[in-house]
């Protein structure tokens, strides 16, 4: 099938309902994406009943500004998203994050009025304070982006990532970042052609006793 045969990529909400189809498209997308770089043992053992409770206690309880997003093909869930705040705060200002109660930012966009000098105690008035350091920009994180392993390659991670990046703009983000595991270089260049790049910064993950280690990737949404 070329290109211009394919059927096209529909991008929508996830639904409850989707919860069975994400569930394997994530299951299908560990087991091809960390093979070799994770325990077969825990790969195999991943299955879809267990992922399914999983997706559907995750909703039940996701914050409203983590939006999760599907990608279908003929009516066929064929890929998930699922972007939100960045909840490591090296990733970002704090306070300041959406999710933040003490948030004291002002909303994206808004444009703090002019200092009004206070008087001094001999009813002079006080210099003006020197303007204040531009605000970090509020970072989002890309929690997670799977396609089904035989349609990679073929626009659907692509079509993901725009209404990812589209999402997080509108949400008032000026950075989107992610993790991804270093072995994993077929990840590692798709990012990379998305306009991510290492931001210098690691983590290690334990997987069955075996260490994972983790590069952090990250891009202007603008």
């Amino acid at each position: 099938m070329t290109r211009t045969d394919r059927p096209p990529v529909r991008i929508r909400e996830m639904a409850e309902d989707d919860a069975e189809a994400v569930a394997a498209v994530r299951v299908r997308g560990w087991r091809a994406a960390y093979h070799g770089l994770m325990p077969r043992a825990y790969l195999n053992a991943l299955n879809v009943p267990e992922q399914t409770a999983a997706q559907r206690a995750r909703l039940r309880r996701r914050p409203p500004e983590v939006r999760d997003l599907v990608a279908e093909r003929s009516g066929t869930v064929v890929g998930w998203a699922c972007v939100g705040p960045a909840p490591d705060t090296a990733a970002g200002p704090t306070p300041g994050t959406p999710d933040d109660p003490t948030n004291t930012a002002p909303a994206p966009g808004a444009t703090p009025g002019p200092a009004r000098p206070a008087p001094d105690t001999a009813g002079h008035s006080a210099p003006a304070p020197a303007p204040a350091a531009p605000a970090p920009a509020l970072v989002a994180e890309l929690f997670a982006l799977y396609v089904t392993p035989e349609l990679s390659g073929t626009g659907i991670g692509r079509a993901l990532m725009a209404a990812a990046l589209e999402h997080a703009r509108q949400a008032g983000f000026g950075e989107l970042c992610l993790w991804v595991v270093r072995g994993n270089t077929r990840a590692r260049g798709f990012y990379a052609r998305a306009g991510f790049a290492p931001d210098g910064t690691e983590q290690t993950d334990e997987v069955d006793g075996v260490p994972v280690p983790e590069l952090r990737y990250r891009r202007a949404v603008g």
